[in-house]
């Protein structure tokens, strides 16, 4: 039931509206300024009944129009219908000049002043649920299909997504390993045309070259040696859906000429075959390397790159996206906090701060790798540095000098200086020192080659 506040001194008045409201609301009563804000504190009503005329000042408005002001100035949405005799006009009008969402005029008609309320409880029913919309629509600029942020260049992202979504041209993601370029392309799909047809996803990189054909294109029966049957191929699968091509940098030359027949025909021919077989397909794709200095190296066809690259999407790295670093941490914090039934209640100062400042190699996928780990390992009710992985004096097992070094230069070090620890404490196994490191071996190979590291030589 709807609470309605009457404030009046007048203890014919009180018991008239309460005797006559009281079927439809909640009454509180008050006969000074005093208990009027300790029961407007108390139980926040929405609408209030307002008598300008209050002791101390009962034949004047000062007190009535302090309470206004005292009752907007902690909710400014309340409904405040003020009672005022006909040579009060003036104050009333003051009262409304000042906040108050209606006057009426003494004496008290109860069918039209039960109008004015029932008006004002609609009203304020009303804009709770837009400021609800409202923030609810502030919360989901946040997110798209999975992916968070909230800093400028994600925002930027997420504008682009929905710009490129319903045109159905390809799309290629630029950005470093664990950055999310899969969740872009799954966005991408699921607010397109094609959203009802397939989302195809295959990792370029990942498949051998002297497979990677007969698993884009398909085969036919007796192609080659196991050719069994008549296989189609991914693109085939994509129909009348999205093909994403991770890693497209990738591709063999040979395989970047065969893509771009296709893209430029719409139409395949699988291994072993001779038959053309159209293809409706969106392609999207996502490459880590630089697609200029490829091209410029001849790994990389430029006709190709202008057929996928009608729009390119760069995603920003982890390390420069301010605040989304606590953003993400707090909600795999979340997610796997309940997942693994730990009772810890969040990150210490130590811990925020050495989120904040590491550089993120390995970028989303690394943050949630080491907060998860995090999580498993942890034995004090707040997560802390060396539980992430990220102290300096436990990764090193000494500090970490940094005078006289840039941010960026100290962060060069730190991840040198870990990436060396781990594959010592390993003995060389990239494998068993990325899992350490939170990141995928790419990403170590990445590094590797960022710091000029052998991992045969590490002693």
């Amino acid at each position: 039931m709807d609470k309605l506040l009457i404030v009046d001194d007048s203890p014919e008045i009180c018991k008239q509206l309460k005797w006559g409201l009281g079927k439809q609301y909640e009454i509180l009563l008050a006969e000074d300024v005093s208990e009027a804000l300790r029961l407007f504190r108390q139980h926040l009503p929405v609408v209030v009944t307002l008598d300008l005329g209050l002791p101390p000042d009962a034949d004047g408005a000062s007190e009535g129009l302090r309470c206004l002001e005292l009752m907007l100035a902690q909710r400014p949405e309340t409904k405040v219908v003020v009672l005022s005799g006909n040579e009060d006009r003036a104050n009333a009008l003051k009262a409304v000049e000042a906040g108050a969402y209606d006057f009426y005029h003494k004496p008290i008609d109860l069918a039209e002043l039960k109008i004015i309320l029932e008006r004002a409880f609609q009203l304020a029913r009303l804009e709770m649920e837009n400021r609800q919309l409202q923030h609810s629509a502030k919360q989901r600029q946040g997110q798209m299909n999975g992916i968070f942020g909230e800093c400028p260049a994600m925002e930027a992202v997420f504008s682009t997504i929905r710009k490129v979504a319903a045109a159905d041209i390809p799309v290629l993601i630029l950005g470093e390993n664990g950055t999310g370029k899969e969740l872009v392309a799954r966005a991408i799909h699921a607010q397109s045309l094609r959203k009802q047809g397939p989302f195809i996803p295959i990792n370029c990189g990942a498949i051998p070259e002297n497979l990677l054909e007969s698993e884009l294109f398909g085969h036919e029966k007796g192609a080659f040696t196991g050719a069994a049957t008549r296989v189609q191929g991914k693109v085939e699968y994509a129909q009348g859906g999205t093909l994403f091509l991770d890693e497209i940098g990738e591709l063999s030359l040979p395989l970047q000429v065969k893509l771009l027949r296709f893209l430029q025909e719409k139409i395949l021919q699988r291994v072993g075959g001779r038959e053309d077989v159209s293809v409706d397909a969106r392609i999207v794709a996502a490459t880590n390397i630089d697609i200029a200095e490829a091209i410029r190296a001849g790994n990389f066809r430029e006709d190709l790159y202008y057929r996928i690259g009608v729009i390119a999407l760069e995603l920003p790295p982890l390390r420069d996206r301010g605040d989304d670093i606590r953003l993400l941490a707090k909600l795999f914090f979340s997610r796997y906090l309940g997942e693994f039934g730990k009772k810890i209640k969040g990150f210490s100062p130590a811990a925020e701060l050495a989120l904040k400042s590491y550089d993120w190699p390995g970028n989303v996928r690394e943050l949630e790798n080491r907060i998860k780990r995090a999580i498993l390992m942890a034995e004090t009710p707040l997560l802390e540095p060396a539980d992430l992985g990220l102290a300096p004096d436990v990764a090193l097992g000494r500090d970490l000098s940094v005078a006289g070094l840039s941010l960026r230069q100290a962060r060069d070090q730190l991840d040198h200086d870990m990436l060396i620890a781990a594959l010592k404490r390993h003995r060389g196994n990239v494998a068993k020192a990325a899992e350490d490191l939170g990141v995928s071996r790419p990403t170590l190979y990445d590094l590797m080659r960022k710091h000029s590291v052998d991992s045969s030589r590490v002693e």
